[in-house]
């Protein structure tokens, strides 16, 4: 709307404003409605701007040369081109001519980093590329003095309204997705109800694959969300240990090229190119790629971070070799989620010879617990449920391993590392394994539950070493630590060592989840953990 700049009293003949609702300045009235809908189109290449894109595309046309329908016919460009081609000489601020001289087989806005809009809002995206193409008016010609204003206010209503139209069909398309999501994971949930008896039949590979793919999607969805980087990044123990392990050993990285598998918001990437790196390549499939990439602009690490949207396993990387690959892949009982088996596929395709991968050593240890109140609240509860037997319902329950912060006081042992697993060696089929474990009691009482942890090292080739550990006798950590309680207490006495096997392995049907099995004090007793 066109400003307004008489002063403004509180009544009286004299006042500058006039009064609008008389009949007599209906035509003021036309006036501004007509201006308030007036679309203003910044040009692609100065500061002009203009009522409309077809207008903004003509100036482009006769003042800097450039004719944008060429150019979408030359490079052969879909709506997705087209848009990312906008979005690109907004971004890198482009010459006119430079673009018009690019050659047929050269397009430097491939990169998905191109869908995001460079200009909030922008019109200029908004055009139909068929019609474009097709000449339909688009670029008819300059506009006159004699077009009606009554034209060129609908013009722009009718423009305004195609814009609103869009921006409400994304916004369903995104409530979809939204509610795509939701349907993954209930059918992640069904798939793992099915697993609760591993021994039963294979079913159908195809319906299979299906869920896999739908469980992989939901994951990848899920780590889209800014509440579970927020969790991370508020992590210290977790992300000041590595940051300490790159800032101190500037050594490592100086000039080196370096690969950050699940980049995330690209905060290792960043403390990678301070470290010295030459060049960062940050790859990750999830939708925070995109905040990713503003932060790196925002912090003017653009010429040094390169940030890559997909799966590390079906992108083309820009380099063939890396001399460090960088990942925070942990998840609970550290090999939940699997993501350690992308890491490994990247080391074993683009690490150079002589490179590591960091953390580049893990190692997963046991401890017994003697909680009585926490077994008694999750377990010997059903037993009698306001005077109901309910025992029945520990079938379910006791499988279920719990992802909690374990009270420190309640260890009734030594640890025991159970795995220990170097990161530049380690194979696939070595995550899974089985493991004899002894554990030295400490405390005369009944043992409830086994407790599971992980600790992390950056070791090889470091002058200044780092580690941090995610035990219960430590500063807590956002992966907390993984319980397994067992059904029946088993009584323990100080001095005594309690002797057990456990065997991890993935879930078939879900690889992103475990299943831990203890052989123990004569019971033996698998659990899930998803």
């Amino acid at each position: 709307m066109a400003e307004y700049t008489g002063t403004h009293h509180d009544g009286g003949a004299g006042d500058d404003v006039p009064d609008l609702s008389d009949s007599d300045n209906e035509e003021q009235w036309q006036w501004m409605e007509a201006n308030d809908n007036i679309v203003q189109v910044t040009c692609l290449f100065c500061d002009k701007m203009s009522n409309s894109g077809p207008e903004t595309l003509q100036h482009c046309l006769v003042e800097h040369q450039v004719d944008l329908v060429e150019v979408v016919k030359k490079h052969k460009l879909d709506d997705y081109g087209y848009i990312k081609m906008i979005n690109y000489i907004r971004t890198e601020k482009c010459s006119g001519q430079s673009l018009s001289t690019l050659p047929e087989c050269s397009i430097p806005w491939e990169s998905d980093e191109y869908m995001r809009p460079a200009l909030q809002d922008d019109p200029l995206l908004q055009i139909d590329l068929e019609e474009l193409c097709e000449g339909k008016g688009i670029l008819a010609g300059p506009s006159t003095g004699g077009q009606c204003e009554a034209s060129r206010s609908s013009d722009a209503l009718l423009q305004r309204a195609q814009a609103a139209e869009e921006r409400a069909q994304r916004t369903e398309e995104a409530l979809a997705r939204a509610m795509d999501d939701l349907h993954k994971l209930k059918l992640l949930a069904q798939g793992l109800v099915l697993n609760a008896d591993v021994g039963r039949g294979t079913g159908s590979l195809g319906a299979v694959a299906e869920l896999r793919e739908d469980e992989d999607e939901a994951y990848f969805s899920s780590y889209g969300h800014y509440s579970i980087h927020e969790e991370m990044l508020k992590d210290k123990v977790r992300t000041e240990s590595y940051r300490d392990f790159m800032y101190l050993n500037p050594e490592v990285f100086k000039d080196k090229v370096v690969l950050d598998v699940g980049c995330g918001t690209g905060i290792l990437s960043m403390f990678a190119a301070r470290a010295g790196a030459k060049m960062v390549i940050g790859v990750d499939q999830s939708e925070i790629i995109y905040q990713a990439m503003d932060i790196v602009r925002s912090n003017q690490l653009q010429d040094r971070v390169t940030l890559i949207k997909g799966r590390i396993e079906e992108v083309k990387l820009p380099v063939e070799k890396v001399d460090i690959i960088i990942s925070e892949w942990m998840g609970y009982f550290l090999l939940f989620e699997s993501m350690l088996d992308s890491v490994l596929y990247a080391r074993d395709l683009y690490l150079a010879e002589g490179g590591s991968v960091y953390p580049d050593r893990c190692t997963i240890s046991l401890a017994a617990v003697g909680d009585t109140e926490k077994h008694q609240d999750r377990i010997a509860f059903w037993d009698d449920v306001y005077g109901f037997k309910m025992a029945c319902m520990k079938r379910a329950v006791v499988p279920e391993a719990v992802v909690q912060v374990l009270k420190p006081d309640t260890l009734i042992s030594q640890p025991a590392v159970i795995q220990g697993i170097d990161c530049n060696a380690v194979s696939l089929s070595e995550l899974e394994f089985a493991s004899d474990f002894c554990l030295k009691i400490t405390d005369s009482t009944d043992c409830t539950a086994i407790v599971g942890y992980f600790d992390i090292f950056f070791d090889r080739d470091c002058g200044n070493k780092v580690m941090f550990s995610t035990g219960p006798q430590v500063t807590k950590t956002h992966w907390k630590q993984t319980v397994f309680l067992l059904e029946n207490p088993i009584p323990v006495q100080a001095g005594e060592e309690l002797h057990g096997r456990i065997t991890v392995r993935k879930n078939k049907k879900d690889p992103r989840s475990l299943f831990i099995t203890f052989d123990l004090h004569d019971m033996k007793q698998t659990y899930s953990l998803q």
